[in-house]
């Protein structure tokens, strides 16, 4: 007979029944981890990422949708912030127009250069006379130049057109290809007050009026019509 063994002594032979697998000492067996039937496994949750936290000084950024809604703008939008322009601007043109004499061309004195080729005595100087309200003088300038002098005077007829009053002791040759350009050519003769002067055309759609004397040469040029260049080299005496 074998002698008797402690309770608590595991025996020495752990060979399972048969179809079983071995079992090791201190570990669960299938069995013990087998889920029992009808109930679901567990399965613990994965931990969701933690945002970084953001840097001292540093502020968050907003999201994308946002700020694309406060970069967007109406049309509406847009016309107010282009009427807020042009008011002010509108006032200051009308001020500039109707208080300032905005579109009115400045005129000046002919007076001065008129006494200087008097004064220079190189040719007799002719002044307009008996020209309405409507002309306004814009220039006047008298100079000496290469083989004589010439005094220029510059106006703006009623209807807003240019024309120049050029007296000069300037050969006629010298003169007119200057003032008229290699193509002025002669168109005819046109008499005013007793006087012959010969028709030209000058440059661009500017004609002119020459008047031809032995100590001088004067010239009435524009783009004024033909009544005003009338008017203008009738008012010369």
């Amino acid at each position: 007979m074998d002698p008797a063994q402690p309770a608590d002594r595991v025996p020495a032979d752990q060979t399972p029944p048969d179809g079983q697998p071995p079992v090791t000492p201190g570990r669960p067996g299938p069995a013990d981890s087998a889920v029992p039937a009808g109930e679901p496994a567990l399965v613990e949750p994965a931990a969701a990422p933690t945002a970084a936290p953001a840097e001292a000084g540093e502020r968050p950024v907003p999201p994308a949708s946002r700020e694309a809604a406060r970069s967007e703008r109406s049309p509406k939008d847009m016309a107010i912030s282009l009427l807020v322009l042009l008011v002010p601007i509108a006032l200051l043109l009308a001020f500039y127009r109707g208080f300032l004499g905005g579109d009115q061309p400045t005129t000046v004195d002919p007076a001065p250069a008129i006494e200087s080729a008097r004064a220079a005595n190189a040719f007799p100087v002719a002044e307009p006379r008996g020209l309405g309200d409507g002309w306004r003088t814009v220039n006047a300038t008298f100079q000496t130049v290469e083989g004589g002098a010439t005094l220029r005077i510059g106006f703006l007829t009623p209807e807003g057109r240019a024309v120049q009053v050029v007296q000069s002791n300037v050969p006629p040759e010298r003169l007119l290809p200057v003032e008229l350009t290699d193509e002025g050519q002669p168109q005819g003769q046109a008499d005013l007050d007793g006087r012959t002067w010969q028709r030209y055309t000058a440059r661009g759609n500017e004609q002119a009026l020459v008047l031809l004397e032995p100590t001088r040469t004067v010239i009435v040029v524009g783009d004024a019509r033909d009544n005003e260049l009338r008017a203008l080299a009738g008012a010369l005496g």
